[in-house]
């Protein structure tokens, strides 16, 4: 981090415990372990902080992405809509004109009972039943 080589160190080392001295060598370390770690919280505390902040960017990234696809759907379906409404109108416009041109056209009056002339006149039969089979009939009565 700092590229301090051994020498460099050992050197460090001599001149500390020449201006600390012997005696309070121990507790200056253990001062200086202690400022150590407390840099060390600080620098984990503001990486921590730096990455939250990041996430909250990339969370506000996506709310926005998310936002837009958002407004894209709903646009989309809007034009869905009315495209279905007006399919709707231009049905219900057509139904219309072909109900007002059958209005239009002039009608046969017939007597009550007569066919109409459009269906085709059928002469009423009485319904058939289903034959039975052979046999069922004679041994019901018979036997």
């Amino acid at each position: 981090m700092f590229d301090i080589s051994w020498s460099e160190l050992l050197i460090l080392g001599v001149v500390t415990l020449v201006f600390v001295g012997p005696k309070e060598l121990p507790v200056f370390l253990r001062t200086l372990g202690k400022y150590f770690g407390m840099m060390q919280r600080q620098a984990a505390e503001f990486r921590a902080q730096f990455d939250e902040a990041m996430r909250e960017a990339e969370l506000d990234q996506m709310k926005k992405e998310v936002e837009a696809i958002s407004r894209d759907v709903e646009s989309r379906v809007r034009e869905a809509d009315k495209a279905f409404q007006d399919e709707i109108a231009s049905a219900k416009r057509e139904l219309d004109s072909a109900a007002a041109a059958t209005a239009s056209q002039p009608r046969i009056e017939t007597k009550p009972g007569e066919p109409a002339p459009s269906e085709p006149a059928t002469p009423e039969s009485p319904p058939s039943t289903p034959p039975e089979p052979a046999g069922t009939s004679s041994e019901k009565s018979g036997g």
